[in-house]
């Protein structure tokens, strides 16, 4: 089936007194993907900035920008619609030898490495490599996830976005980064490639179309299994009909939908605000 969806980001900050200036990165722009099509996407910011936009070294689509007067506000707007077709055919299936080639794990180097960000601590790399000396990969894929479930609660404002996945796991609670971030380090661990998704999931399996649903910035991986395999451990299934693509990376710190830096006032205070709604 192919779902057609409207997707609205409103983002920025606001500043107790004026800014001298600005210097941002927005990543908010849907990938064009085998499953994904961007059929109109627009970045709209206030103030009137110098605009640069090109795509990154992982393949997401950045608008940079400068905004060089005093202001009090910034504001940034995505809209985007997408046609989203998930196709049911069975991925290839890689086996250890395959994975623990020499030209894999060459190709595949940053994507591997156990950063500080997504490392979980030794009990569920323990956990990873026990399942791996008797499974296939995509079985001890399978068994992470599980116990990253049977572990971390989905719990709001628990962590924030430099939380490490030691701390996670350690806590037993986050939100979707933070089980993203838990599961790619396992994976990695025993030398399964894993990247992170940013993106958007409507927040009703049955909208009605033209209705637009309030929703929020999303989170799942992919992990190499002859191809890009899509899994969504805090749902604990693959991507959907619901599911935006946005960007991939190594972890959230390649994705995020704003960042930048400002010259002015000593604090800001971040705003979003997400509208998605299937049109057909």
């Amino acid at each position: 089936m192919t779902r057609q969806i409207r997707i609205v980001h409103h983002t920025g900050y606001a500043y107790p007194e004026p800014v001298l200036g600005s210097y941002n990165e927005v990543r908010m722009t849907p990938r064009t993907s085998r499953e994904q099509w961007v059929v109109s996407s627009r970045i709209e910011i206030q103030p009137t900035p110098w605009v640069l936009s090109y795509t990154d070294y992982w393949g997401t689509r950045v608008t940079a920008f400068e905004i060089r007067e005093r202001h009090s506000r910034l504001g940034v707007t995505s809209t985007a619609t997408v046609e989203i077709t998930r196709r049911s055919e069975p991925a290839p299936r890689a086996s250890w030898e395959q994975l623990r080639d020499p030209g894999l794990e060459d190709r595949m180097v940053e994507l591997l490495a156990i950063t500080e960000y997504v490392d979980p601590g030794s009990e569920l790399c323990g956990f990873a490599a026990g399942v791996a000396r008797d499974a296939e990969p995509a079985q001890t894929v399978a068994e992470v996830v599980r116990k990253v479930r049977e572990r971390v609660r989905y719990v709001p404002g628990v962590t924030h976005v430099r939380t490490r996945a030691k701390d996670v796991w350690a806590a037993g609670a986050g939100v979707c980064q933070d089980m993203v971030h838990v599961t790619i380090g396992a994976l990695r661990s025993v030398g399964i490639p894993a990247r992170y998704v940013s993106g958007y999931l409507m927040p009703s399996a049955n909208p009605v179309p033209g209705e637009a649903r309030k929703a929020e910035s999303h989170a799942w991986l992919q992990y190499w299994d002859g191809a890009w395999v899509g899994l969504d451990p805090t749902n604990d299934a693959a991507p959907g009909e619901f599911h935006v693509e946005v960007g991939v990376g190594r972890d959230y710190s390649d994705v995020p939908p704003l960042r930048g830096i400002y010259s002015g006032a000593a604090e800001s205070e971040m705003y979003v605000e997400v509208e998605m709604t299937v049109l057909e």
